[in-house]
């Protein structure tokens, strides 16, 4: 029941964590899962490059965009998590 707690909580954005708390561990997170921080920031310059690219990528353009802010959110919310379970079982 408490996992189903989490992750609702986590899917619908509330915080189980005070937000200055939450921000401070979730960078501790990345910190620690340095691939995962860095796939964020290639798809974030990915978004970037294709907002303003001049071509529409043969009509996959809007999709890849989609997609991309998909992933960058399940991402964080994978870290989200990490953040929580540890902070549930005393990392910090």
């Amino acid at each position: 029941m408490r996992k189903l707690v989490v992750s609702l909580c986590i899917a619908s954005g509330l915080s189980l964590v005070p937000t200055a708390f939450a921000q401070q561990t979730a960078k501790k997170e990345f910190g620690e899962h340095p691939r995962i921080a860095a796939a964020v920031r290639e798809l974030e310059g990915a978004i970037q490059y294709m907002e303003h690219a001049p071509h529409d990528f043969g009509g996959h353009k809007a999709q890849a965009i989609a997609d991309s802010r998909k992933a960058i959110e399940q991402l964080r919310l994978a870290m989200q998590y990490r953040a929580v379970e540890d902070n549930r079982k005393g990392k910090k």
